[in-house]
């Protein structure tokens, strides 16, 4: 199974003018836990996640001084990615392995989705089931 097949494809995005107060909107709206900052040609830039808020909260000490700070100085600049034909097996070591929730998808460079953790988990747990389901059954 490849990323393509298990991709989020409808997700916000966010730009290099976004504000955190835009993030933390888009997060909760959207009830994803990170998002992909792009540029003008739709190719990730950085991603922002909750954590990365919390840790800029932290460092000011209030929410609301840093609403207006522009998301991508919070972020994580050239974040990792995966082709839409990587096998989802792969994909989730590298995230695994990289400590990263959330794995911008791209073709060609252009953002198509993201995956999280739990969705290459939850495919490989349903691959695995079926496969038992098939060797199982009788011919």
């Amino acid at each position: 199974m490849i990323l393509r097949e298990v991709l989020h494809a409808h997700i916000p995005t966010l730009t290099a003018q976004s504000t955190i107060r835009d993030a933390v909107d888009k997060m909760d709206i959207y009830q994803f836990p990170a998002l992909v900052i792009v540029d003008d040609m739709q190719s990730p830039i950085a991603v922002i996640t909750e954590g990365d808020v919390c840790r800029a909260v932290s460092g000011v000490g209030n929410l609301s001084g840093i609403t207006h700070l522009k998301a991508m100085d919070y972020g994580s600049r050239e974040p990792k990615t995966a082709d839409v034909s990587a096998e989802i097996s792969d994909a989730l070591h590298e995230m695994l392995n990289s400590g990263i929730t959330i794995l911008p998808v791209v073709e060609r460079g252009r953002l198509m989705g993201i995956v999280l953790r739990v969705d290459l988990m939850q495919a490989i747990l349903t691959d695995i089931a079926e496969s038992q389901a098939n060797d199982s059954a009788p011919s």
